[in-house]
């Protein structure tokens, strides 16, 4: 009993054309020869890691030198904007939990100015320095009073219970680009 089969021939309709290669570069083989010894070590500095989401301050209305007025932050009324209470506990409760050690700072990031960042991260080194590691209770948020010295600007007091202390916290927030951002945070 045989079978034929019809076979179709493959044809290169279908095939997809090859993308250009790149053009080859040529780079200078690195340095392989060893020191000789006694020879001063070459200390390197470690890379400087670039915050995320930064934005140039504007103050007055005029902008740093260098700072490309398209990029540059839009203040942002704060009608146009979520209420800001249930922020300013949530950003507090945070920053305790950032100075105990028990959250990494770099979540604060995009709520953050890079000058009260950079505060904070320096805080919570020190504090960890002081004190070590150890287990920490969630910070439990008492009151927040809210007012509102500008259209775009939100200042808060915040009161929270952390473990068996009681603390204070002072927040300004700044309608930026579409959202509120933390311009100065005071934890006592």
């Amino acid at each position: 009993m045989s079978t034929s089969s019809a076979a179709t021939p493959l044809t290169d309709d279908l095939a997809v054309p090859a993308a250009p290669l790149p053009a080859l570069r040529v780079v200078p083989a690195p340095r392989s020869e060893p020191k000789a010894l006694g020879a001063p070590v070459e200390r390197r500095r470690p890379p400087v890691i670039a915050l995320q989401g930064v934005l140039p301050l504007v103050l007055d209305g005029r902008l740093p030198r260098g700072v490309d007025p398209a990029v540059a932050p839009r203040p942002t009324a704060s009608s146009s904007l979520p209420d800001p209470e249930p922020l300013c506990a949530g950003l507090v409760v945070a920053a305790v939990e950032v100075l105990a050690g028990t959250r990494p700072a770099a979540q604060l990031l995009r709520w953050l100015t890079a000058d009260v960042y950079a505060g904070l991260q320096q805080r919570a080194a020190l504090a960890q320095r002081v004190r070590g590691r150890r287990r920490h209770t969630r910070a439990v948020v008492r009151r927040v009073l809210v007012s509102c010295p500008r259209d775009d600007v939100v200042e808060a007091a915040v009161v929270v219970r952390d473990g068996e202390r009681v603390r204070a916290a002072a927040l300004r927030l700044e309608g930026v680009d579409g959202r509120w951002r933390v311009t100065a945070l005071q934890i006592g």
